[in-house]
């Protein structure tokens, strides 16, 4: 990968992470248009009461002043719970409650698969007219939990399964999401995009907190988050990740330098990948103070291989290093690959499925725009190496997108149409 661009680096992962979120989008857009009729729930005066309008109900009566400040209040308040919530979590992880964590992650799993995704297939029923009787459709619900739950959150299952759920999971949501007011998803998806920025990027922000805590100990986080691919155990180093969008970068650089007066000591400890097996290589770089000068010497290898003692000066040493940390930084990008939040994917698809209740050009367009925020935040994340929040970018293209769409593209496609100027 010497000579390789980012693009080669990172292409395969940004297929593993653009596809899903392309499955879900267009599953959330065929529910809104089949199950949901968009001509009545756009219009639609009954609303859903959730933790994104506590404070005000839109009503189709109510004035647009009226509807924005009530809009705004509600994303206050519901930016506020979630950032409550985030450091509540924090905190219990800050003190090991990682039991109860792991629990209330798999309660929440399990209750958005049985009371969520049974009023899904309630309406999908009920709009198909399929003949199902009760008990038909318990057995099939409470299979579809169970079944659903374990293998969100079990190691023993293909990645793909996982993979699937954690799509189904997302469309849940985003669906009923798609029930909230206009004008209170539009100012809600924006709060949470400033909301993303700022609690992954600054300084005292929760996520990032949890980042550096988890990577401090070691650990996965505690949080619902899509792997393009499975994880590799390691040995050592910490593990990069976010509860938006990450890649685990880092091998633990610092992790291993010793600090005492007998010189800095570096271990890099690197999986070598065979055609049967890997060997776990490990190099201990000495400073000057030792006796037999300046020499990278090999102390362990598993397999039995050797490799010859390399003198040489302190600065060919510490380019040498500097090299070799690079590539080993390159090749644990592509090996453990990129991680997505479940947010971002419900918050995309809530994007295209408020879009999908006014016109299909809208639809698309918003698509067009996420998927292309989303490839430029990958390009940023290979070319910071450090976790970035996937809403913002996003977020901001689409709403755009949209209201250009919908205020100026459209009116001049259907006028040059109707006028038999377009075909």
């Amino acid at each position: 990968m010497e000579n390789g661009s980012i693009l080669e680096t990172i292409g395969q992962e940004i297929i593993g992470v653009m596809s899903p979120v392309s499955i879900c989008m267009f599953l959330v857009v065929l529910l809104v248009y089949t199950v949901y009729n968009p001509s009545t729930a756009a219009t639609s005066t009954s609303s859903i009461r959730t933790a994104a309008n506590l404070v005000y109900l839109e009503s189709s009566s109510d004035s647009t002043s009226q509807k924005l400040e009530g809009a705004i209040l509600n994303a206050i308040v519901f930016v506020v719970i979630i950032t409550l919530v985030t450091f509540l979590l924090l905190l219990l992880y800050y003190y090991r409650f990682n039991n109860f964590l792991l629990y209330y992650t798999r309660f929440s799993v399990f209750s958005i698969f049985s009371t969520m995704g049974s009023s899904i297939l309630i309406s999908i029923i009920q709009r198909f007219n399929i003949p199902v009787d009760a008990v038909t459709f318990f057995i099939l619900v409470l299979n579809f939990t169970v079944i659903g739950t374990i293998s969100v959150f079990s190691n023993g299952i293909p990645i793909i399964v996982k993979q699937s759920n954690m799509v189904v999971l997302g469309i849940i949501v985003a669906a009923w999401f798609t029930a909230l007011p206009e004008w209170t998803t539009w100012v809600v998806l924006v709060a949470l995009a400033l909301y993303d920025l700022a609690a992954v990027l600054a300084p005292g922000g929760p996520l990032k907190l949890l980042v550096e805590l988890a990577s401090t100990r070691d650990e996965e986080l505690p949080a619902l988050v899509y792997e393009s691919r499975p994880n590799v155990v390691r040995n050592s180093g910490a593990r990069g990740s976010s509860l938006g969008l990450l890649v685990a970068p880092g091998i633990g650089i610092g992790a291993g330098v010793d600090n005492d007066n007998s010189g800095g000591a570096v271990e890099l400890q690197e999986l070598l990948r065979n055609s049967d097996n890997r060997e776990h290589l490990v190099i201990d770089v000495r400073g000057n103070e030792r006796e037999n000068g300046g020499e990278i010497e090999e102390v362990s290898e598993d397999a039995g291989e050797t490799l010859p003692l390399v003198e040489n000066s302190s600065d060919a040493n510490r380019v040498s290093l500097r090299n070799d940390i690079e590539e080993m930084e390159s090749e644990e990008m592509t090996e453990r690959g990129i991680k997505l939040g479940m947010g971002d994917f419900i918050f995309y698809s809530v994007l295209v499925g408020r879009a999908a209740m006014y016109d299909l050009m809208t639809v698309y367009a918003c698509y067009l725009a996420i998927i292309s925020g989303l490839g430029c935040t990958l390009i940023l994340l290979a070319v910071c190496r450090h976790a970035l929040p996937a809403l913002p970018i996003s977020i901001a293209l689409g709403v755009m997108f949209y209201f250009l769409t919908r205020l100026l593209m459209e009116p001049f496609v259907v006028g040059a149409s109707t006028n038999l100027m377009m075909f």
